[in-house]
């Protein structure tokens, strides 16, 4: 018998370790990482259902929206099925470029979602825990006893950096990061509240969130979301924004039409500058019906409400709001506004529906999108959320941001004499 040569020997050898290896060895995916994901089959609905359900959304659709100017995307689905879904409109209303489902809209507050359950996850990886002290990641943070909790229900007491930025004299030419919202706090001290008395609606609490997301990850806060949401719910179309997508992202628009300036506090993210579509969001949404991505522990963290200092329906979880009714049903929601970016993305988890509705120019009827949950339960009769859907400051109600409201000066702190006036700003989020 002629010898094998080396080369033949080599892969004789090869092909038998790797026969015995297939019937041996069995890889079992880790359940701890994320990347590894199912979605969920989107349930059955009856066709006279889908049929009712699909006509009274293209009936708001048309009377809410349409007729007045909406430019944007909506899609509405239950039990993950999707049940009416369009695009209305242009990506640039200069170049008459039709919005398709690819067209990432920013999600202005929505953008929250995100960084709460980011936040969440790296809880649940054992990198941080909920009841971590801010001097932990900032040891030389001003204030004292405030977690890391308390920037997720929005019951730090922290001032809002879109009103002391500007009062304490940052350069408006240069762009404000996360890092220079922090430094600025640090430095001038603005005056607080005591932590974890109320609710006070703030976006200071979510820039700093996207600072502890990188620390504790020790990834940037768009590959840690990229990493443990994008890529494994393949949400193709969704990403975070930075200065280098300026000439590509979806530029936004007033009312009239006029495209919205940039501006020194666009650069911040956690509290911001997600973007994404109705389709990508719908993953997003089916993804939190699993315990795939978060536990069944985390989630409910999540859909806690943490603010009860005043009776009512609305309430604050962790990154989302949420009206809790009397007969134990939540309407789980989140809505975003910042510049000519509209958003509403609302889940009525006890009936498994997803409301989504994105605009790139400004159109106060989009926050009316809540009236469509009386489509799916009649309960749910009550109106929906004027213009951004933000709570008033220590409150859990909704206010109009426009309206002038009378506020209580703020008080001095006593190593410190800065104290910002807050004032309307053109954009909230």
């Amino acid at each position: 018998m002629r010898p094998l040569n080396f080369i033949s020997a080599f892969f004789v050898l090869f092909f038998i370790i790797s026969s015995c290896g297939s019937t041996t060895v069995k890889v079992k995916a880790d359940p701890k990482d994320s990347t590894v994901y199912t979605p969920p089959v989107p349930g059955k609905i009856p066709e006279d259902e889908l049929n009712r359900y699909r006509n009274e959304v293209a009936d708001f659709y048309q009377n809410k929206l349409i007729r007045t100017g909406f430019n944007g995307a909506i899609l509405v689905a239950k039990k993950g099925q999707v049940i009416f879904e369009d695009y209305h409109g242009y990506y640039n209303l200069q170049k008459k470029d039709s919005l398709t489902k690819h067209s990432a809209f920013h999600l202005a507050s929505v953008s929250k979602t995100f960084t709460a359950m980011a936040t969440l996850k790296l809880a649940q990886m054992g990198k941080l825990s909920l009841d971590d002290d801010l001097k932990k990641f900032f040891p030389n943070f001003p204030y004292d006893n405030i977690k890391v909790k308390d920037l997720l229900d929005h019951r730090s007491g922290l001032p809002n950096y879109l009103y002391f930025m500007e009062e304490l004299g940052w350069d408006k030419k240069q762009h404000a990061t996360n890092k220079d919202v922090l430094d600025y706090l640090i430095k001038y001290k603005p005056a607080a509240t005591k932590p974890d008395t109320h609710f006070t609606y703030c976006n200071t609490n979510y820039s700093l969130l996207g600072l502890i997301i990188e620390k504790a990850s020790g990834e940037s806060y768009a590959d840690f979301l990229k990493q443990q949401f994008f890529i494994p719910l393949h949400m193709n179309d969704t990403y975070v924004w930075n200065i280098k997508d300026s000439a590509t992202a979806m530029p936004s628009y007033d009312y009239r039409g006029r495209q919205e300036a940039f501006t020194f506090l666009d650069c911040g993210i956690g509290d911001k500058n997600v973007y994404s579509t109705p389709e990508d969001l719908l993953k997003w949404d089916q993804a939190m019906y699993t315990n795939q991505i978060f536990s069944k522990e985390t989630l409910e963290k999540a859909f806690t409400p943490y603010s009860n200092e005043k009776p009512g329906i609305r309430n604050y979880g962790y990154g989302w709001r949420m009206n809790v009714y009397p007969n134990g049903k939540k309407v789980i929601y989140h809505n975003g506004w910042w510049h000519g970016n509209n958003a509403s993305f609302i889940r009525m988890i006890q009936d498994s529906v997803t409301i989504i509705v994105l605009g790139n120019k400004y159109n106060s009827n989009i926050y009316q999108a809540k009236q469509m949950e009386k489509i799916f339960d009649s309960a749910f009769s009550s109106p929906g959320d004027e213009e951004s859907g933000e709570m008033s400051e220590g409150s859990n109600e909704v206010t109009k941001p426009a309206a002038k409201k009378k506020r209580a000066p703020v008080k001095r702190t006593a190593s410190k004499k800065h104290v910002v006036k807050k004032h309307v700003v053109k954009h909230r989020h």
